[in-house]
């Protein structure tokens, strides 16, 4: 069992990948953080610039003032999407857009070549409850991962759940499984859209069909079994007014308990502040069904507190167990009352220690695994042993270690890789763990710790050859002076003569370390002779607390200085130039994207700003937008809105030569709500003295990332890709060519 420290409020920005241990969306399909490529080396010359007819957005008069400061916000009326103009806005720019990616040659081929790389057997990692076995596969171009069970490993498995059959369009997503311990119910999450609001429903595992029960209203939370499989515990919040589902601020979220077989009236309020209104809480069932384990958060800071409850006492209270914010807390497991913890406490780069819930005092804490050189990822206690997931320069090792800390051994992996997974109760013999690099498929292996030994469990069978690729880690210099690491991956027998099609991925935020993984949309690139680079940023999670401290708040600009330094590395070392230079991010990336181009527009052939957050005065005034202020800062506070104001993409805008821009969002985007990009891209349109275009996709039934289904994915891709490409001069008909595993 592994609690993570922070609830899914705690990873409310960026898709993905909360802890960015990747799930599968992350693995099999781009993510927020394993995402950015294009495709084609063809020597077609850019065919001559046409300035664009862009849509009229009008201009009001609105005019806030922050602390002195007079800031014109002239688009507000966008931050309204459903607004009779805003649609007619919204459908103008759509029908510019999609006729202008029509009339790029290349877009069908690479629709074409990434659909075919794309159809390939996926498969999540499995888990053992009870005498079950449970994982989820994909068989290559459905919408939607499949939940299967086994009885065994090596049984014929059976269809639990199928989300495809939930909407005909695939837009209805599993969003969180939960099963009892003896493996005869199913808890799961269904999210429509894409959005964050979810409802929790029952399978009895035995017949395949659902009970009556249903939960709704329930966002950023999962839900957790009590060992005796009555009922759940699970967080929500009050339902919202009409038709402020997708915008309104979420606060005050409860912790509740629901029993099997009773309306959702009838549930039970665990624990609730209606003094803290940002605070979050996540309740988990320790393996032994002994404690529930409360996690509290407050909005994405990467500090909590840990409160639990003794579920052997009926009348028992919750207890605080750790009730300062100076660490973040992350439930290993638990024998008994003593309790194991990973924390960042006096560690930035973390540690191991044991707490007894008999004497709790921090004089009684004892260190089993002290910080090492490296950072700590995740700890997960499985055959009474530590299996210890670390980033060493922002790749995997995993190391064992004995329950008293004494060091028993290493995985051995394949390369620079990223690993998830490892996971299992005390008592396990095995478990499963996946490995996946820029250039390796995600590959799921059985681990034997009795024996020691690892086999391959399902390994994907792909139509390229990954001998002709190679990843690098390479290191660059900041403008400060900070050693910055970045890896390069491409065709092997690369010429640096300055014109190789690049593209360059950086995120910088909220602790997400932006590690290696397998991405179908980085082969199309790659297999034509692209570069793609990830640039590790300060404001993520690399090297632990000091390196995510460094990239926030009144320090934020640290981040888009590495960011601008990895381009002109890229550039000054010959692996492309300005032209054939693009640059890519989603959420907090997309505003990396954004504070990049207007701060250095002379230095990008191509932005690619995704879902990001481009007003960053009001970004919390929406949904969850107000939990960010730990990374960001908040414009009411007079010396974070100095700095706010200062790389807002949006406030930065100004007639320039701005490269070309493809804008991209979503209309059920109800994280970073789609007002952001729309005010971004009618500002830019307007802003935009030179020839290149400037437009924006909006994608339709669909969120921030989370649930997208496969087909719409590969449609948003081939887009960017394409419109890449022709604005590199790449974009003609041979453009897409396979490689030699075709």
């Amino acid at each position: 069992m592994k609690i993570r420290a922070f609830s899914a409020v705690a990873c409310a920005l960026w898709l993905t990948h909360c802890s960015h241990a990747p799930t599968q969306l992350e693995t099999q399909a781009p993510s927020a953080s394993q995402t950015s490529e294009s495709g084609a080396a063809s020597s077609a010359t850019a065919q001559a610039p046409v300035r664009l007819s862009y849509p009229l957005a009008r201009k009001d008069a609105v005019v806030d003032n922050y602390h002195g400061t007079e800031v014109a916000d002239p688009y507000r009326w966008l931050e309204n999407p459903d607004s009779p103009e805003s649609r007619q806005w919204i459908e103008a720019e759509n029908q510019l857009t999609f006729g202008y990616l029509e009339k790029i040659p290349v877009r069908a081929r690479i629709k074409q070549r990434m659909t075919e790389l794309w159809d390939y057997e996926k498969y999540g990692l499995p888990s053992r409850e009870g005498s079950r076995y449970f994982f989820s596969r994909n068989n290559g171009l459905q919408n939607q991962f499949v939940l299967f069970t086994a009885d065994s490993l090596g049984a014929e498995p059976r269809v639990l759940l199928d989300p495809n059959t939930l909407s005909a369009d695939g837009t209805v997503a599993l969003a969180g499984t939960d099963i009892t311990q003896d493996g005869n119910l199913l808890a799961y999450g269904v999210a429509s859209a894409g959005s964050d609001w979810k409802e929790i429903r029952v399978r009895d595992v035995r017949t395949g069909k659902d009970l009556p029960d249903i939960v709704k209203w329930v966002k950023f939370s999962g839900s957790s079994w009590t060992k005796d499989g009555k009922g759940f515990f699970y967080s929500r919040y009050d339902e919202p007014k009409a038709g402020e589902a997708l915008s309104g601020t979420n606060y005050y979220q409860k912790l509740y308990f629901h029993k099997l077989g009773t309306p959702q009236s009838e549930d039970t309020l665990v624990y609730e502040r209606k003094d803290q209104k940002e605070w979050g809480f996540g309740g988990h069932v320790t393996d032994d069904g002994r404690y529930l384990v409360i996690n509290v958060t407050r909005g994405t800071e990467q500090k909590n507190l840990v409160f639990y409850k003794d579920l052997k006492d009926p009348k028992a209270k919750v207890v605080e167990l750790l009730k300062e914010w100076d660490a973040e807390y992350s439930l290993i497991g638990n024998d008994g009352p003593l309790f194991w913890f990973q924390t960042d406490l006096d560690a930035p780069r973390g540690r191991v220690v044991a707490i007894d819930l008999r004497k709790p005092e921090r004089k009684n804490w004892k260190e089993v695994i002290p910080q090492g050189e490296e950072t700590l990822s995740s700890v997960s206690l499985v055959n009474d042993q530590f299996l210890v997931n670390v980033m060493k320069d922002a790749h995997s090792q995993v190391r064992l270690y004995s329950r008293d800390g004494k060091p028993a051994g290493e995985l051995p992996l394949p390369g620079l890789g990223t690993v998830y997974g490892l996971g299992g109760k005390r008592e396990d013999t095995e478990t499963f763990y996946a490995y996946s690099s820029y250039t390796t498929p995600t590959t799921i292996y059985r681990y034997d710790l009795k024996k020691g030994q690892s086999e391959v469990f399902k390994a994907p069978k792909v139509k390229f050859d990954p001998s002709q690729y190679e990843t690098k880690q390479i290191f660059y210099t900041s403008k400060d002076g900070t050693r910055v690491p970045m890896f390069l991956s491409h065709k092997k027998g690369l010429k640096l003569d300055g014109t190789n099609p690049t593209l360059l991925y950086g995120y910088g935020g909220f602790n997400a370390p932006m590690m290696p993984g397998f991405s179908v949309a980085n082969l199309v690139w790659m297999e034509q002779g692209g570069v793609y680079a990830v640039a590790n940023l300060r404001g993520g999670g690399e090297y632990g607390r000091e390196w995510h401290e460094a990239g926030t708040k009144l320090k934020k600009q640290n981040v888009f200085d590495d960011f601008i330094a990895a381009a002109e590395w890229l550039i000054s070392n010959k692996y492309t130039s300005t032209p054939r230079l693009a640059i890519n991010g989603r959420s907090n990336g997309g505003l990396l994207v954004g504070a990049a181009v207007t701060q250095r527009p002379d230095l990008f052939g191509v932005a690619l700003p995704g879902v990001g957050v481009m007003d960053m005065l009001r970004f919390h005034k929406f949904t969850i937008g107000w939990a960010w202020t730990s990374d960001f800062g908040s414009a009411e506070n007079p010396e974070e809105f100095k700095a706010l104001h200062a790389y807002s993409p949006l406030h930065n805008l100004k007639p320039a030569r701005y490269p070309a821009m493809l804008v991209h969002t979503a209309d059920h985007d109800d994280r970073v709500v789609p007002g952001h990009s729309f005010k971004f891209t009618a500002a830019a349109q307007a802003a935009q003295t030179g020839e290149a275009p400037v437009l924006i996709r909006i994608e339709t039934k669909a969120g921030h990332g989370a649930g997208k289904p496969t087909s719409k994915i590969i449609e948003e891709y081939t887009d960017l890709w394409a419109f890449s490409l022709h604005q590199m001069g790449l974009g003609g008909e041979q453009s897409v060519a396979g490689d030699q595993a075709r």
